[in-house]
């Protein structure tokens, strides 16, 4: 599955894959994850505040911000290469 995703050329195209391969409610999931993902990495928000701010709950952003710091490095990959470097996770 991987390798297909690494073959997509655009983010249309890479859209397209993930709604026909995820359901909405897997989808929403996923993208509140990387809400949280992203506000971990860009802010200094408490987690209440995060959970909060994407309408999580405390126990996603806990669980999010765990395998941004000790994860296999993917959330760390593309958020230094979205957004630089981290405030909180270097």
């Amino acid at each position: 599955m991987f390798g297909a995703i690494s073959k997509l050329k655009n983010e249309k195209e890479t859209a397209a894959f993930f709604r026909d391969l995820l359901t909405i409610s897997e989808l929403d999931a996923a993208a509140e994850r990387w809400q949280m993902a992203k506000l971990l990495w860009s802010t200094d928000l408490s987690y209440k505040q995060i959970a909060k701010k994407t309408s999580g709950s405390t126990t996603t952003v806990t669980r999010v911000a765990h395998w941004l710091d000790h994860g296999m490095g993917g959330y760390k990959t593309i958020l230094s290469r979205l957004f630089g470097s981290s405030k909180r996770f270097s």
